[in-house]
């Protein structure tokens, strides 16, 4: 097995591109000799400024999905969390937004670090390890309460790649679905058994010097099959996809790499049904929405248009003389336009 890369950046100040066997242990932005497009040269504080990181915990089971998020913008903190009743129907969700991202922290260590965001009485904590191999999820709120452990030993392979992001930028993105979880949830004053409730969790870790002005859609779903294997499935279109794609899936632990995507859906109506592909015909789905959380910013130097839409997943998925068919799947998908 080849070695992790020990940082993305390398004594030449330029960030190491493609996708790689092994997750890279640290993401060492301040040495990348960034440039302003007539190359510039752009000291510490606009590297600080520019650097943006995210954090997103998707968690899915028969009664319930969870996310999670903390944003580090510099500008502004934020973070989210949503519990969806996949029973009721009903949609819990809570926001926040901090200046300058007061409290508001995400370690450089995709695999050992930690993210944290504080607001009052609120928090949201997420930590890594790599030995024994897990990352640990804690959100208290006055009214959900979560302690999660993914498991994330080995066999353990994310998705790991840096491509290319306007002209001077790069993005670093690590994802990985169908992680088995354990752990507790209390929400409206139930108590959940995670692991009792068989909860496979996703993972997306993602960081760099992003397109001032960008948009993508996503899609991302956990589950079991009918045979009982856990499978798992990222697709993006639109961002993290010069010369490389982020799109894979995995079957139990195993990474299979997918094709681009296309994604095709009526923005302005949020009820239409997604299509959903592969250039390389791996993937035919058909996401039908159920619900959403969306939020609307726009502070002139700073915008955002988002749209995460929980739904269920019909289609087929072909690996190799394999055919996968998913009836009614929860997962996720996504919409976003952001300026930042």
């Amino acid at each position: 097995m080849n070695k992790p890369l020990q940082q993305l950046i390398n004594q030449q100040g330029q960030a190491e591109f493609g996708v790689f066997a092994q997750p890279v242990l640290q993401i060492n932005y301040q040495d990348f000799d960034l440039r302003t497009p007539m190359d510039r040269r752009l000291g510490a504080l606009a590297k600080y400024l520019k650097f943006n990181q995210f954090q997103f915990i998707g968690l899915t089971n028969s009664r319930f999905l969870l996310g999670i998020a903390i944003v580090d913008l510099k500008w502004v903190g934020h973070a989210f969390v949503y519990c969806y009743d996949l029973t009721s129907h009903e949609l819990s969700e809570f926001s926040f937004k901090q200046l300058f991202s007061v409290k508001t922290k995400i370690d450089l260590q995709p695999n050992a670090g930690e993210a944290l965001f504080v607001s009052g009485k609120n928090s949201i904590k997420i930590t890594a390890s790599s030995e024994p191999g897990q990352r640990v999820v804690e959100v208290h709120l006055p009214v959900l309460t979560l302690s999660a452990l993914i498991a994330e030993q080995q066999p353990y392979q994310p998705l790991a790649l840096c491509t290319r992001a306007g002209y001077q930028g790069w993005v670093y993105t690590q994802k990985t679905a169908a992680r088995l979880c354990s752990g507790s949830l209390i929400w409206q004053q139930q108590h959940y058994d995670l692991q009792a409730l068989a909860t496979l969790a996703s993972v997306d870790w993602t960081a760099g010097f992003m397109r001032r002005e960008t948009s993508w859609n996503w899609a991302s779903l956990s589950c079991f099959l009918a045979d009982g294997r856990r499978f798992g499935l990222n697709l993006a279109a639109g961002v993290n996809e010069t010369g490389f794609t982020e799109n894979a899936l995995w079957l139990e632990d195993k990474l299979v790499k997918l094709g681009s995507s296309h994604f095709q859906f009526t923005r302005q109506d949020a009820t239409a049904s997604w299509l959903i592909t592969t250039e390389d015909s791996q993937v035919n789905l058909r996401f039908v929405p159920a619900n959403y959380r969306s939020e609307k910013v726009n502070l002139g130097f700073l915008a955002s248009n988002f749209k995460q839409h929980m739904g269920r997943f019909y289609g087929e998925i072909r690996l190799g003389d394999e055919l996968l068919v998913l009836d009614g799947v929860w997962g996720l998908t996504e919409d976003h336009y952001a300026k930042w």
